[in-house]
């Protein structure tokens, strides 16, 4: 009786020896996969943001920018490329993101650099950019202007006429910037040479001397997008109003032809699009907690077109933008803290 206990004693120790080597292995095997939550992905990693020449993207670059830098990524300044130079850098790993692309708007640029073979981009960035044309709403209700087409008469024209030629003068689009080749094509699209004129060079500029005008009480024309101030400081629907176009002229990839309409039936031209983050695919596919960052960042378009205004109006050194992107943060931790557990997430998997 006394030699069956013991052998029973024995055999429960021998189970127990067991099944505590074996939990042992499986909390060893946990600690080879899970990271601690301040686990630095990027560590050792440099990147290097591009933007356009256009200061007001600066906020939304360098919000991915911290992203990037609490992964653990050491973040080069962002360098300035023209849209379409920027995105072949990007594509030839020169630089490693830009957050200002435009699917639609810049849809030959992506596909020129090498489309998805060359370029990663999931997600929806900053959802809701919409552009187009726009006149001061006096002017429109005074003459009944709704549509483009009508800068074909004569007298309309005039009204919009700057330099005393005859023509509407258009405050346009920036050469480079992917806007002026849909406005250009539109121009013919309408037959509006030698009605209208569009006024290129640095639309800031331009559209500091638009704003004077307007506040001077002269009527106004100009293309404008939005997120950006000018929205802000010339209200659509209060201050100025949306033009209408006579039928659908945008060119999409391969030239193919994009309904504008409006589900209202009202077509501005320019068909809704939004802004995504563009990486090179090479660095993304090397890294996966960069590409699920990339993918899952979202910025409210509100916010970016207030924190314009900010730097419209005077606050728009470096550390200017480094003090409202910090504050940005500090509004939306939760958000922002989302964001970096879901990168890490992915570097764990």
């Amino acid at each position: 009786m006394n030699s069956t206990r013991k052998k029973t004693r024995i055999a429960s120790r021998k189970l127990l020896a067991g099944a505590l080597i074996a939990l042992a292995a499986l909390a060893g095997g946990m600690a080879a996969y899970a990271q601690p939550a301040d686990a630095l992905p990027g560590k050792g990693i440099t990147v290097t943001p591009v933007k356009s020449s256009l200061a007001e993207e600066s906020f939304q670059t360098l919000l991915v920018a911290r992203a990037l830098e609490k992964l653990g990524y050491e973040v080069e300044p962002m360098k300035d490329l023209e849209p379409a130079t920027a995105h072949l850098a990007v594509a030839s790993g020169d630089a490693t993101f830009m957050a200002n692309h435009w699917p639609i708007l810049q849809g030959a640029f992506y596909a020129n650099s090498g489309g998805a073979d060359k370029l990663y981009r999931k997600g929806t960035y900053s959802p809701g950019a919409v552009q187009g044309y726009m006149i001061d709403r006096k002017t429109a209700e005074k003459y009944r202007i709704t549509n483009i087409e009508q800068m074909k008469d004569p007298e309309i024209a005039k009204l919009f006429d700057t330099d005393g030629d005859g023509t509407a003068d258009l405050t346009g689009c920036n050469p480079g910037w992917g806007c002026e080749v849909h406005i250009e094509h539109q121009m013919d699209a309408y037959g509006l040479r030698g009605h209208v004129t569009h006024k290129q060079g640095t639309y800031a500029a331009l559209m500091a001397d638009t704003i004077s005008r307007y506040k001077e009480g002269h009527p106004i024309f100009y293309y404008t997008w939005t997120p950006y101030w000018v929205s802000a400081v010339l209200k659509p629907g209060k201050d100025v109003v949306w033009l209408q176009v006579p039928f659908s002229a945008t060119e999409g990839t391969g030239g193919t032809q994009i309904d504008t309409r409006q589900p209202n039936g009202k077509n501005y031209g320019f068909p809704p699009d939004k802004q995504q983050i563009v990486a090179n695919k090479r660095f993304t596919d090397q890294n996966p907690a960069a590409a699920k960052l990339f993918e899952t960042m979202t910025l409210a378009i509100g916010d970016i077109s207030a924190q314009n205004l900010r730097m419209s109006e005077g606050a728009a050194s470096q550390a200017d933008i480094e003090r409202h992107v910090d504050g940005w943060i500090r509004a939306h931790r939760k958000q922002f803290d989302g964001w970096i557990d879901a990168a890490r997430a992915a570097a764990a998997a």
